[in-house]
């Protein structure tokens, strides 16, 4: 068999076995896959021997870019170790190791009234769904070992995205990707999403104070008896349409989580590692969250791992006699896996190694830069974005904010129509988004956002 026919053979198998994600398999069958054989900083190429510049991080996990060597020799020197043990019952040294890490590098404590919020422990879980599962989990039984009763509900907000497991979907707020599997969901409150761009409430940012906060508010003073916890994604709502909040609304969030007693749970899956300008999102208004779920990022895209982090008030909950039943009854095969646990400490280290989040600044400059451009366009409503996280939302009239029909597929035409020109994206349906690794160039980011402003301008024909 040559290369040629090597080829098409893998690009029948994948057809034939294959059931990929967020994807319609029938349009999947009638079009040529992309099949990836490598990567390298910010490129992957693809079987044909073509080089993209992976302009969504391989969806969102990639940080450092790809086969950075330092990972690399972390994950061959656990190897030569022990692949995998569980934390059922034993311990691990990079689990242990990376814990210690994440905590050093959790938002700093911080003092609230008579309350000391300080991210102390950490639970191992698979992925980002698995993590917002155990803070749900978490949560719950926190107030049932306080003696609280009743507090079996949270609330998020609407174009909210946790994750695909049941518990995540409950606390969901996306109707195209949640609403089928309604009748499965136990019952939560939401909030309106700060979305100023589509606001829900018909309001400008101009007339506007924080009136999507009121109901918040206002749902918190009727049922905070029933609410466990607040869930949000801080600053931006990613899988939403990359919502970036107005600033301030962070801070308030968790205010009415002190005043109404409940917990306040910070999705960071996406907007964690640097992502936003700081190493997480909740930095930017000096926030603390009572438990906050990672992901993604964590590896650089390297292995599966997630993790729960948590104040000692919630874990001390948990601890009694045996008899007592008090235990977090929850865990995972691959909870606390070496290999990935190593791959996220050579990550961490990184950080500092290369001074990352300085470097990203300029990075960031250029980026808001190149939005300012392509925000002239006319057939963009509107751009965002905080750090080197953005989204470009095209529409059918810049000024009444007609969308496209969703059927129009046009963020996909064009996606298409960039991957002529060597860059891979993937839309959130009318919104381009913007999510390079962190270690991308400046002439690499710079390349990026012309081939996507190219690529706007064709698909619209303007």
């Amino acid at each position: 068999m040559n290369y040629l026919e090597e080829i098409k053979k893998l690009e029948e198998l994948d057809k034939k076995y294959i059931w990929h994600p967020f994807t319609q398999m029938k349009d999947w069958l009638e079009e040529k896959p992309i099949i990836i054989t490598e990567g390298r900083d910010c490129f992957i190429k693809d079987i044909h021997g073509k080089w993209y510049i992976d302009g969504v991080s391989s969806i969102w996990v990639n940080i450092h870019g790809h086969r950075k060597k330092e990972i690399d020799d972390a994950i061959k020197k656990q190897l030569d170790k022990i692949a995998h043990s569980t934390l059922l019952g034993l311990a691990n040294i990079p689990s242990i190791k990376l814990a210690e890490k994440l905590i050093q590098i959790a938002p700093k404590p911080l003092a609230f009234k008579s309350r000391h919020f300080a991210l102390t422990k950490v639970f191992y879980s698979d992925n980002g769904s698995t993590a917002v599962e155990v803070a749900l989990k978490m949560a719950f039984q926190y107030w049932i070992h306080k003696g609280v009763k009743n507090k079996h509900s949270f609330l998020s907000l609407k174009n909210a995205y946790h994750g695909d497991t049941i518990g995540a979907m409950s606390v969901g707020g996306i109707d195209i990707f949640h609403k089928t599997f309604e009748p499965l969901f136990f019952k939560t409150f939401k909030a309106p999403s700060p979305y100023c761009y589509r606001c829900e409430l018909e309001k400008t940012p101009s007339e506007c104070s924080f009136e999507c906060l009121t109901e918040m508010e206002d749902i918190l003073e009727k049922h905070s008896d029933k609410i466990a916890a607040v869930i949000v994604e801080p600053i931006v709502q990613a899988a939403g349409g990359m919502i970036v909040w107005p600033e301030g609304y962070l801070k308030r969030v968790r205010e009415l989580c002190n005043k109404h007693n409940v917990l306040l749970i910070a999705d960071e899956i996406a907007t964690g590692f640097g992502r936003t300008g700081k190493m997480f999102a909740c930095e930017h208004e000096d926030v603390v969250p009572d438990i906050m779920c990672l992901s993604k990022g964590i590896t650089n895209g390297y292995m599966p791992l997630a993790a729960t982090l948590s104040t000692d008030e919630i874990y001390d909950t948990f601890l009694g006699e045996f008899k007592d039943l008090k235990t977090f009854f929850h865990g995972h095969s691959y909870t606390g896996n070496p290999l990935a646990c190593a791959a996220a400490i050579a990550s961490i280290d990184l950080f500092e190694k290369e001074g990352t989040l300085k470097s990203i600044q300029p990075k960031i400059a250029l980026l808001e830069k190149k939005l300012k451009e392509i925000a002239d366009l006319p057939n963009v409503g509107n751009v965002r974005n905080k750090g080197l996280i953005a989204g470009i939302e095209l529409v059918r009239d810049k000024f009444s904010k007609e969308p496209y029909p969703w059927e129009e597929k046009i963020g996909w035409k064009v996606a298409y129509k960039a991957r002529e020109d060597g860059v891979l994206i993937r839309p959130l349906g009318n919104i381009i988004v913007v999510m390079p690794p962190l270690a991308i160039s400046v002439e690499n980011l710079n390349r990026l956002m012309n081939v996507i402003k190219k690529a706007i301008l064709s698909v619209t024909n303007n």
